[in-house]
């Protein structure tokens, strides 16, 4: 497992897992005795997609970066607000309808910084991290709308040289 960055709390939990996960594990992980307020995030999968039936989704990711930019959001939200631990956890592969797919906690000693944390984060996770969700319906499948990673900015050519 990679060191923690410098504004990370070493107790922080991020991680992608295969199998279901588990809120209650998750508050009991950052709730610490100093701490007045635990807020989550449950993104849970929906049995509909803009007017269309789900039957279930798969997400993909691109792990190593994934975990790497979970990693930056939270030195992020402690860098930002007076809070104390963070845990977020994304879920990969098939997923059925009502199951979790992203799971965020966040410890603090009062609850306005504990609620803008879990807002940054997924806000942020969403706009940033390689987590790619495909929709299956009755009549077939589609990558989902939404907020993919930023892609690079295409590197413009060089100014034509002068000859005078």
């Amino acid at each position: 497992m990679t060191p923690p960055s410098p504004m990370t709390n070493v107790q922080d939990l991020i991680r992608l897992v295969r199998e279901p996960i588990e809120p209650l594990a998750l508050i009991a992980h950052v709730r610490a005795p100093g701490d007045g307020a635990v807020a989550t995030f449950d993104g849970c999968v929906r049995n509909n997609s803009r007017g269309r039936a789900t039957l279930y989704l798969e997400y993909e990711g691109y792990e190593a970066m994934a975990l790497a930019k979970m990693r930056e959001i939270a030195a992020e939200m402690h860098s930002r607000l007076a809070i104390d631990r963070v845990a977020i956890v994304h879920r990969l592969g098939k997923l059925e309808i009502g199951e979790t797919s992203v799971f965020i906690a966040v410890s603090a000693p009062h609850r306005g910084p504990a609620f803008e944390a879990c807002r940054l984060a997924i806000d942020t996770l969403k706009k940033t991290v390689p987590i790619w969700k495909k929709e299956f319906f009755a009549d077939g499948a589609v990558w989902a709308d939404g907020e993919m990673p930023p892609t690079p900015p295409a590197t413009p050519p060089p100014p034509p040289e002068s000859h005078s």
